[in-house]
This record gives C-alpha cells, sequence and structure tokens, in this order.
C-alpha cells in the first residue's frame, strides 16, 4: 500500500462503517472458536493496528506487518508484541508457535499465496485456528485494488482449495458484506467505466455512516453459521488437525 493510504487507514478504521462492521463480525466468530483459555494469538499484516484491541481479548496477542509507517503505528497503541515480517519466509518470533492466527485482508496482497498459508500452517498449534478474509470476485477489480497494491481477488472455491493445498482442514468459508453487495458491485463497475482512480475509503457522515455499520453488522448472525451465497468479501476458518 501506498504510505498516504496507511495515514488514511488510522485516520479511518477506529470510525469507519466498514472496519467497524468488519470486527463485529469477525468477534462474534472468534466467540464461536474453543480457544484455550491463554492462548497466543498473532496477527499477520497487522496494518496500522486497527484489529489489535479485538484480538487482545482473546489472548496474548503478536503482530507483525512490513510497512515501516503501518508498523510504527500499530506499536503506538500498546497491546501487542509488534515486528517486522512478512509472508511467506518473513515471519517475526523465533519458533513460537500460536492456537490462533488471524490474516484479515492480506492475503491478496502476497503473490506466493498458498506458500504463504502453508508458512502459517507451519506456525500452529495443533489444534489451532486461522482466520482469514479476503476480497472476493475479480470482476470488482477497480481503482481501489491497484492503490492498495491487490494482487488479486478470489472466489470462495479457490480460496478453499488453496487452503487444503496448504494443510488446512477447512471448517467454514463463506462470503460476506451480502446486503451491501449490489450497490458496492455497480459503484465499482461505474467506477471502472468512468474511469475513477483512488481508494474507496471516506468517511461518509454520521448518520449514513452508523447506518451502514447497522446494515453490514447485522451480517454477523449468519456469518458465523451459514455460508452466504455471494458478498463483497470472504471470510474462511481454517484449522491445523
Amino acid at each position: 500500500m501506498d504510505a498516504a493510504c496507511y495515514r488514511e487507514m488510522a485516520a479511518l478504521e477506529d470510525h469507519h462503517w466498514w472496519f467497524v462492521a468488519r470486527r463485529r463480525i469477525l468477534a462474534t466468530v472468534l466467540d464461536g472458536l474453543d480457544l484455550p483459555a491463554h492462548a497466543t494469538v498473532l496477527e499477520v499484516g497487522c496494518g496500522t493496528g486497527g484489529n489489535l484491541p479485538l484480538l487482545a481479548r482473546y489472548g496474548s496477542l503478536y503482530a507483525c506487518e512490513p510497512a515501516p509507517e503501518a508498523l510504527a503505528l500499530a506499536a503506538a497503541r500498546g497491546l501487542a508484541r509488534v515486528a517486522p515480517g512478512r509472508l511467506p519466509d518473513g515471519l517475526p518470533f523465533g519458533d513460537t508457535t500460536f492456537d490462533l492466527i488471524a490474516l484479515l485482508d492480506v492475503l491478496e496482497h502476497v503473490r506466493e499465496d498458498t506458500a504463504g498459508l502453508a508458512a502459517l500452517y507451519a506456525r500452529l498449534r495443533p489444534g489451532g485456528w486461522l482466520l482469514l478474509t479476503v476480497p472476493a470476485y475479480g470482476f470488482l477489480w477497480s481503482a481501489h485494488d491497484e492503490v492498495n497494491h491487490h494482487v488479486r481477488r478470489y472466489t470462495r472455491r479457490e480460496l478453499v482449495r488453496k487452503l487444503r493445498q496448504a494443510g488446512f482442514r477447512v471448517c467454514h468459508a463463506t462470503y460476506f458484506n451480502t446486503v451491501l453487495f449490489p450497490a458496492v458491485a455497480g459503484l465499482r463497475l461505474a467506477g471502472r467505466l468512468l474511469g475513477r482512480t483512488g481508494s474507496d475509503l471516506t468517511l461518509p457522515g454520521p448518520r449514513l455512516n452508523g447506518m451502514l455499520v447497522r446494515i453490514f453488522a447485522a451480517e454477523r448472525h449468519l456469518v458465523s453459521r451459514r455460508r452466504m451465497p455471494f458478498g463483497v468479501s470472504i471470510l474462511a476458518l481454517g484449522r491445523r488437525p
């Protein structure tokens, strides 16, 4: 990602509807996992640290991030042991293994994505969980993907196949951000036709922002239990047997 994107994300991710609602969905999914009482948790590609307050609820938290600008912002939150690191060959923290690894909208940045998943598998304890989200559908590719240095978008089937190739047992995989999918798809396709540039990250007014949080976050009651037929993103839970 461009350095300007990190500054923009740090300013928005505590309030913007997409980040807020996604964290509520992730919290519902995480609350349903059989994590040990004193779990060790790793977020790979933690960005500016917006997910650290959520993940810190579930155990002793570690985080890594390749971009120095983002790493400094994440470390400043004081919630995790933070170190430089990247996939597939640059994970830090020595031989430490984890009960939970979170990879939240990161895999789409990794060219060797199957190798990256295998590297995460190797750092999980037996019975450990991988919580993964990625953007969905190549036809939704837009300037937002380009400015964020995405390599690809995924289908559910493709993501499940790559998780299994890396050794994971796939316990759940579903599209999400389903209700807002028609609006997002329409805006992305229109922007491509009109030659729009730049990121989609803009903070709406408080009333609209709050409404979008409620709409998106309401999916938490379904995403953790059911397979949604389509959506802007994909969520998957993989486990090391």
